[in-house]
């Protein structure tokens, strides 16, 4: 069962996206400044943010860190933004139970109401009301100063130099995972401006562990500027840039299903459960990270080994073949349709796939439908559905997106209700055998999730 945003936040919604950190140290300032001495591994980036932060979590818990994590958006609880792990006996449980180390409901409810009045006297004395974010921020600071957490792995929500998380003078470390062309009405709409958005989470004396660029889902241009903006960037702050790049890697998906691959650090070859080559950056990336905190590498390959991460590239059945992902731009989609092909290829070539798509309106919708239209994968039924946001695309208007795409080659069908487009896609894949994707949004996968899991464990 989900829990829902709670009232304030909801509230909060109408404010929007408005970047900007005069809110957030006000905010801060009249709730005890928890966020000040924690100690913080600060993450930015487009794609793969969530993947790298869990994974370094992971390994951090399995060192015996008690590790504060803080991750956005949620799926299925709002709790699950916020959730602490202490040592590797936790780690353990939550490899068997995602709901491990979440913020109970009663320190929410309390930080809540400190929160309430801290906003009520800034609004006073002539303040903008702070956005949801914000809020979630300060109130992810206050519950991980009270636990007294080793150290605390932040995802920003938007950019980096602006974001609600963008206030730790000092971090431990920086990171910037893999960087496109997203919310480019926000950031600005070349990869030059967006770098140098992220690269706002730079500190003086701080080292900075980056994706290597040459790497990124980007043309050879586009790579050569991300890398000249962090570099400069990089510089400006007098923070020392650690470009992380797995080199000669080779990867294999094991029967039982996860990844087994090789590369320079991992020579003896890893398992993970985190599928797709691009999680080998994200993981190579993560492990950088580490090696940087000084964790051993006894832990760093346990620490890997344990890492779950739902939503992404997730196998919720394999007879027939359900999976879930929350890609949501063309980088994040061609990631996944590569991971298809070489996971499945024999089955997704027998019997083609079909599709479950949410997508929000402001996203890249062309080129996401482009790159799944070029992806070599047939599809034997698209199934197009509004996703329950705000900024969602109306199923109706994706499906004639599709339609015009595929030249009306595919069937497509257009649902109001996102609950109602999976069951009926459950209900055709579970008659017909034909693999099952869900994708183009985290906010589908978090809405559907649950009915899916529930209707498959009736069926079995």
């Amino acid at each position: 069962m989900q829990n829902k945003t709670p009232e304030l936040l909801e509230k909060a919604l109408k404010f929007g996206i408005n970047l900007g950190l005069e809110r957030m140290y006000k905010l801060l300032s009249l709730t005890g400044d928890p966020h000040k001495n924690l100690k913080v591994v600060h993450v930015a980036g487009t794609n793969g943010k969530g993947s790298v932060v869990t994974v370094l979590s992971s390994i951090l818990a399995q060192s015996g860190k008690k590790v504060g994590i803080f991750t956005s958006p949620f799926l299925e609880r709002f709790t699950e933004r916020i959730r602490i792990l202490n040592g590797r006996e936790d780690l353990l449980r939550y490899v068997e139970d995602d709901s491990v180390g979440e913020i109970d409901q009663k320190s929410l409810d309390r930080y809540l109401k400190i929160v309430k009045k801290a906003i009520d006297k800034m609004v006073k004395e002539g303040f903008e009301n702070p956005t949801e974010f914000e809020i979630i921020t300060v109130i992810m600071f206050m519950w991980f100063k009270d636990q007294n957490v080793d150290v605390a792995v932040l995802e920003t929500g938007l950019g980096g130099r602006l974001d609600s998380t963008n206030v730790i003078d000092k971090p431990l470390l920086t990171v910037i995972t893999a960087i496109g062309l997203d919310h480019t009405e926000i950031l600005g709409d070349t990869v030059t401006k967006i770098s140098h958005e992220k690269a706002g989470i730079f500190k003086k004396g701080v080292k900075a562990v980056v994706f290597e660029p040459k790497n990124m889902i980007l043309t050879k241009k586009q790579q050569d500027d991300v890398r000249k903006a962090l570099t400069e960037d990089a510089k400006k702050k007098g923070a020392k840039i650690i470009f992380s790049s797995p080199e000669n890697r080779r990867s294999r998906y094991l029967s039982s299903g996860p990844m087994k691959f090789w590369c320079e650090g991992f020579e003896e070859g890893i398992e993970t459960t985190l599928l797709g080559s691009h999680q080998v950056n994200n993981i190579v990336l993560a492990a950088d990270c580490a090696r940087a905190l000084k964790i051993s590498e006894v832990d760093i390959k346990e620490g890997i080994r344990l890492s779950r991460w739902k939503g992404r590239v997730e196998f919720l059945n394999t007879d027939p073949l359900v999976i879930m992902d929350g890609g949501h731009n063309p980088q994040g989609l061609k990631s996944l349709s590569d991971a298809l092909t070489k996971i499945c290829a024999g089955k997704l070539k027998k019997s083609g796939l079909r599709i479950l798509i949410g997508v929000m309106a402001d996203k890249d919708v062309p080129n996401m439908l482009k790159i799944l239209s070029n992806s070599g994968i047939e599809f034997k039924e698209i199934c197009c559905t509004t996703v329950n946001n705000k900024r969602s695309m109306k199923g109706s208007e994706l499906c004639n997106r599709v339609k015009l795409v595929y030249n009306n080659s595919v069937k497509a069908k257009g649902f109001d209700d996102a609950t109602k487009a999976a069951e009926y896609a459950l209900t055709k894949t579970l008659k017909d055998k034909t693999p099952l994707l869900v994708t183009g949004s985290l906010y589908l996968v978090g809405e559907v999730r649950g009915v899916l899991r529930e209707n498959l464990k009736e069926q079995s």
